[in-house]
């Protein structure tokens, strides 16, 4: 018997139904407004009334059960009525078809009460507001010995949770669907409306909420639009390294603060970044053995103008004192910090940035900021002093680096002379 469901997906829900079939594992970033949970739901109920094997299991979970019952359960209920002898149950939140299908509606809030079940897919909305002990210790155990789908669907909260860091793994890993779904893109609210939300809610909030931005929530960051335009663009993804160049260590020097080392490779226009190291409270030694360690054929050392200062007690500067070890370096050129933040903007839309290797680096470029002074109502110029500010160092120095000496004009490594050595 034909079942018609009253469902038609727009034009981008049906993109993102076409291919969620042809992966396990899927993560749908998607704008205000744009029908997650009906999208989500309805690919529940194709799954449930196809799927072959015996009895199988389904489960939505929201943040809260309040979110489950208050939205999803009145969605799934209205587009199943159509189905013959589907009967739900309103405590436990679950529909149960006649092939033995059942879908669950649970809440992420005690994943405890979660473990033991099986599932032959599910879907996480608003993941980023999800305990990560949720997937790690629960979910992907009861899709294993079924290998089941597991779809992550949610809008931008920032970066310091799981639905960013699982979006960071999208990005490389070609057995997951990533989707991005942008206000401005889909057409689904008109213009008028989205004027009207950026009058109401300011522009960093209307970027998360509707333009999928993970950084809308970082007042006055100085990176964050290039950064985010790198990731649309991906150039934020695997970036392999290439043998017929060298290696180059852009570096930031810290004590109790930490060192930065970036490495990348310049081929033709393109900046290759391929891997990042940070620490601290270890000496220069320690550098030279990490970088030692890498086993990279290692081009130039482009050190901060501060290498030049004179070390209290042994009266050597820093560069002599890495001299005596082996380590070799340029001296980026002195210049204001704002020349430096220039020289980084011009340089990031060249940039390709090993999303693995270099996450950290990532994350540091998209939360670098100013302050905004409520007094004054203007962000001050200089940016704020914190974890962040090591790693846009040590880019600075490689933007500055790279303009005064113009590494690209060099030979390839089989004409290059290294000047890293460890004695």
């Amino acid at each position: 018997m034909k079942v018609t469901i009253p469902y038609t997906p727009r034009k981008h829900q049906a993109y993102i139904h076409n291919n969620i079939e042809k992966f396990r594992y899927s993560l749908l970033c998607c704008h205000r407004r744009f029908g997650k949970t009906v999208m989500c739901i309805n690919h529940l109920i194709k799954e449930a009334m196809t799927n072959k094997n015996h009895n199988p299991r389904f489960a939505y979970i929201a943040p809260t059960y309040g979110q489950a019952k208050k939205i999803a359960f009145d969605y799934l209920k209205y587009y199943t009525k159509e189905i013959p002898g589907t009967k739900y149950n309103e405590t436990e939140l679950r529909c149960d078809f006649v092939n033995g299908a059942r879908i669950m509606l649970l809440s992420s809030e005690n994943p405890d009460s979660i473990r033991g079940i099986y599932l032959d897919g599910c879907i996480i909305d608003e993941t980023a507001q999800i305990n990560p002990a949720l997937i790690n210790e629960v979910i992907t155990p009861a899709l294993s010995d079924r290998k089941g789908f597991m779809i992550l669907v949610g809008t931008p909260k920032g970066m310091a949770n799981l639905f960013y860091d699982y979006y960071q793994k999208a990005q490389s890993n070609p057995k997951w669907f990533l989707y991005k779904a942008k206000a401005s893109e889909t057409g689904i609210v008109d213009k008028e409306e989205l004027d009207a939300a950026l009058a109401v809610m300011g522009s960093q909030k209307y970027e998360q909420e509707f333009e999928c931005s993970f950084i809308g929530n970082i007042q006055g960051s100085i990176y964050g639009d290039i950064i985010a335009s790198l990731d649309d663009k991906k150039q934020i993804t695997r970036v392999p390294i290439d043998p017929s160049y060298p290696i180059h260590v852009a570096w930031d020097l810290g004590w109790n603060d930490l060192t930065v080392l970036i490495f990348f490779q310049q081929i033709g226009h393109q900046i290759h970044i391929v891997d990042y190291y940070e620490n601290n409270n270890h000496a220069l030694p320690h550098y030279a053995q990490v970088i030692k360690e890498k086993d990279y054929v290692i081009g130039t050392n482009y050190g901060p103008h501060d290498l030049d200062q004179t070390e209290f007690g042994s009266g050597k500067t820093r560069r002599e004192v890495a001299y005596q070890m082996g380590l070799r370096f340029k001296v980026a050129p002195r210049m204001a910090i704002e020349d430096g933040i220039h020289a980084v903007k011009m340089l990031l839309p060249r940039c390709m940035i090993d999303v693995d290797n270099c996450s950290k680096l990532v994350n540091a470029l998209r939360h670098y900021h100013r302050k905004f002074s409520d007094k004054e109502r203007v962000y001050k110029i200089k940016p704020v002093h914190d974890w962040s500010s090591h790693a846009a160092d040590a880019l600075r120095t490689l933007a500055t680096g790279l303009n005064e000496t113009k590494i690209g004009q060099q030979a390839r490594p089989q004409q290059h002379e290294t000047n890293y050595k460890v004695l």
